[in-house]
């Protein structure tokens, strides 16, 4: 069996803060952890503190941001990182990145460590954008020779170029980025960090610097750890994921795995949000009476791809209204874009009146149309060029596809898209 070859290795990493002050806290508490360090034994405080649950107010005034991390990264690997704000990603990154300390626990890491912790970390603004290069890389380890022979490169990359000789303090905040990103990526570390800075960037920025880090894992065989809120983006870079949640890893394992547990996990708008929309919307022409999203043989709202998926509304129309549109917003979730949208009026060429009564109107999503992954229904109803009556990305229902059986099928999931038709083929051997 081949053996892995290791570049980073963390065991029972835990960070302890104490809430309210600032330092390590209040001089009695310092004294009580002295005298107990020169009497050979454990802090009092490790023994204290809670979960790392920013939602609800703690009795203790030590909070654990982290608590018994473990994890090992091979070389070559690109680790996602992903969780909701404030589970501990960013503290879990500055300790890797020995900006701060763990409270207990070990890292063992080979070769040298770049940092995209934060917009503009480790550049002065008074100086140059070049001048900065030089400072970040002897920062890094690096001689002046060597950043000398990449400067070319760094600029280019970074898109730069006009700017690179002014103070930057007067760049702006995704120019800040595009250059620190540019310099951790060409000064060769064996491992790059890199937090959620990328969001500042523009689409093609984020674009060159995802191309990039492939690049680096792929192509030169180091490593990457990254944190994102961009599931496509992660799904798309990362050959490893885990999820740290409340400052514990809940998983550690594949990508689209991962994702899926991740979305499913934090699923909010669900169909039990209707009763309340309907006692709270008022319209004098228009009532919501039912929305249900389903498969005829489905498991409550867990989808095979294979079946069509169907959006029912009952709705009732008080007075007689021109240009009533009933419908809806196909949202991916992993990636937060829209599929499509839809109304009950698209197949008619005219405004049309709909008299006062109530009525059933029933969209279909086709059979072999979404792959796998996490969607919503986002209500839309309105009346047309005058104004909405539902249209809120809080009102929806959540559901999960899955691919049906087949290996071929799975393996679809893999490819590029947001969508995954079965397109028709017709394929001939010529004479």
């Amino acid at each position: 069996m081949e053996e892995k070859d290791i570049i980073l290795k963390v065991e029972n990493i835990s960070k302890q803060y104490r809430l309210g002050t600032v330092g390590t806290g209040t001089l009695s508490h310092d004294l009580n952890r002295w005298w107990h360090a020169i009497r050979g034994k454990e802090d009092p405080y490790l023994k204290v503190g809670e979960t790392n649950d920013r939602t609800r107010k703690g009795d203790s005034e030590y909070v654990w941001a982290l608590q018994d991390i473990n994890f090992e990264v091979e070389r070559g690997e690109v680790l996602g990182v992903i969780g909701k704000n404030g589970a501990g990603k960013s503290t879990l990154l500055k300790i890797l990145s020995k900006v701060t300390a763990p409270t207990t626990g070990t890292i063992k890491s080979r070769g040298r460590i770049a940092s995209l912790l934060e917009v503009g970390t480790g550049f002065n603004p008074e100086l140059t954008g070049r001048e900065n290069v030089y400072l970040n890389g002897a920062i890094l380890g690096m001689t002046k020779k060597e950043i000398a022979s990449k400067m070319d490169e760094i600029i280019a990359f970074s898109g730069c170029e006009r700017y690179i000789d002014t103070p930057t303090k007067r760049y702006s905040s995704g120019m800040t980025v595009r250059l620190a990103f540019a310099v951790a990526a060409f000064l060769e570390p064996e491992i790059l960090i890199v937090d959620e800075v990328l969001a500042v960037g523009d689409v093609e920025f984020q674009k060159k610097a995802i191309g990039k880090m492939k690049d680096i894992s792929r192509g030169e065989g180091r490593t990457v750890l990254f944190v994102s809120h961009n599931m496509e983006a992660i799904k798309s870079l990362c050959s490893k994921l885990i999820i740290v949640k409340n400052g514990m890893i809940s998983f550690n394992g594949e990508v689209d795995q991962g994702v899926s547990n991740y979305l499913k996990d934090n699923e909010t708008n669900l169909i039990v949000n209707i009763e309340q929309f309907i006692e709270t919307t008022e319209d004098k022409d228009f009532r919501l009476l039912r929305c249900d999203v389903y498969q005829k043989n489905a498991d409550e709202l867990n989808f095979v791809s294979d079946e069509d998926v169907l959006v029912e509304y009952e709705f009732e129309v008080l007075n007689r209204i021109k240009g009533l549109r009933v419908g809806f917003d196909l949202i991916d979730l992993s990636s937060d874009h829209v599929v499509f949208r839809t109304f009950h009026d698209d197949t008619s060429d005219d405004i049309q009146y709909t008299d006062s009564g109530v009525y059933k109107a029933i969209g279909k999503i086709p059979s072999n149309f979404l792959r796998s992954g996490l969607y919503s229904i986002r209500i839309a109803i309105g009346i047309h060029a005058v104004r909405w009556i539902a249209n809120s990305n809080d009102l929806g229902v959540n559901f999960l596809v899955y691919n049906s059986k087949g290996v071929n099928k799975a393996y679809k999931d893999n490819r590029p898209g947001l969508i995954m038709p079965e397109i028709t083929w017709v394929t001939e051997q010529k004479k």
